[in-house]
């Protein structure tokens, strides 16, 4: 039963559940900026003619996805000249200077890096007033910080933070992750035994099952493709520490499909302890 539910409700993160090992998709390799196109089609239009919502500035999800993927938006909610932060460089853009960011709107889908599920909880909160959205380029072992403040009621990008992910305080979950998406030798090494499953009943859309799994059922039933080279976090305030766990969340952005890894540290290594669908 674990087996079939594993293939049926992976199917919006992997292309079944032969070919485990495939590369990951195009979208997670990504350029650092895409650059505005000269030719813009009819979809661009419409969006950058679409009026924002007031409520956008409530919760940041709604602003960044507004900031994302309209580009006179994201012109007017920039504090030019942006100040821009390299190691000890200190440098500003001028607004001719700055090419449209999409971040992972390209992807169809976002993730989140968590202490605890708790933290998730901050999302919600429409009294934050400061948020900062990672790129994280784990193959260059960089981060991208940009910096968004709620200026006079209105979420605007403030500066931008270029530091080495040795700096970052998820370093080394973020060097553990990369080898446990890409290395599949290592991945195995890497699973508890048992492994905690919960996922949906495909024979009952209103209930859910769960039970265990066992390390080499991990080819049938964990996932595939998992995100790698260029992943994104959002941290709304949620204070990161030195933990032994740490919650991977892959979150679809159009259709609210969302996978859940948990992992914990033992022994100084990490190991993936929980799976939910």
């Amino acid at each position: 039963m674990i087996v079939l539910l594993a293939c049926v409700s992976m199917m919006f993160w992997t292309t079944g559940c032969t070919d485990k090992k495939k590369a990951a998709a195009e979208d997670t390799t990504a350029t650092d900026s895409i650059p505005d196109s000269t030719e813009t089609d009819s979809f661009d239009i419409l969006i950058d003619a679409t009026p924002v919502p007031k409520s956008a500035d409530e919760l940041f999800d709604d602003f960044i996805f507004n900031f994302a993927g309209n580009r006179k938006m994201q012109m007017k909610r920039i504090k030019f000249p942006l100040t821009v932060i390299d190691g000890n460089k200190k440098q500003t853009l001028a607004k001719n200077q700055w090419k449209m960011e999409r971040f992972f709107m390209p992807q169809g889908f976002y993730t989140l890096i968590l202490d605890n599920r708790k933290q998730l909880e901050l999302s919600k909160d429409t009294s934050i007033s400061h948020v900062v959205v990672e790129k994280i380029f784990l193959d260059r072992q960089q981060v991208k910080k940009y910096n968004f403040d709620r200026l006079n009621g209105e979420w605007m990008l403030t500066s931008v933070d270029n530091t080495a992910m040795v700096n970052n305080m998820n370093a080394s979950f973020l060097k553990f992750y990369q080898e446990f998406a890409t290395d599949s030798a290592f991945q195995m090494k890497s699973l508890s035994n048992p492994i905690s499953f919960v996922g949906p009943d495909p024979d009952d859309d209103f209930n859910t099952l769960k039970g265990d799994l066992l390390p080499e059922q991990w080819d049938v039933v964990g996932p595939t493709d998992l995100p790698n080279g260029l992943i994104y976090n959002i941290i709304y305030g949620q204070k990161y520490t030195e933990s032994s766990q740490k919650v991977f969340l892959l979150r679809g952005i159009a259709n609210g499909q969302e996978l859940e890894m948990t992992f914990q540290k033992k022994d100084d290594e990490w190991k993936l302890v929980k799976l939910v669908e």
